[in-house]
């Protein structure tokens, strides 16, 4: 059972000042308290950030993998970086066909975590 979930209406892919982010998201304001899931990894590779709805609850090499299933991304968090992320051992990001750009998002979330995702 996850200890967050992230009911995605929004993916996301963007490129800016050499790095690259992935994210997911309930809402589309950053002004907004909205639930997100943020992947960070400079575009010449090298660690991946990871955050859960707030910077604070954030750390490089957080993530030990990834799957995508039916409802959507069940991200586990490695054991030595669960209190950077506030204690949460698994993130659910729920993408449901009304995610917008959700196929965009996963294609490069793959592309970026290699190995470490599945499904």
């Amino acid at each position: 059972m996850a200890d967050i979930v992230v009911k995605a209406a929004y993916g996301s892919v963007v490129e800016d000042e050499g790095f690259l982010y992935v994210g997911f998201a309930e809402g589309e304001d950053e002004d907004d308290d909205a639930p997100y899931v943020l992947f960070r990894q400079a575009l010449d590779g090298g660690a991946i950030w990871f955050e859960a709805s707030d910077p604070a609850f954030g750390a490089e090499d957080a993530v030990q993998s990834v799957s995508l299933g039916p409802k959507g991304l069940s991200i586990t968090i490695r054991p030595d970086k669960m209190a950077k992320i506030g204690w949460a051992s698994m993130i659910d990001v729920r993408v449901g066909p009304a995610c917008e750009d959700a196929d965009q998002a996963i294609t490069a979330l793959r592309a970026m975590l290699g190995d470490a995702m599945t499904g």
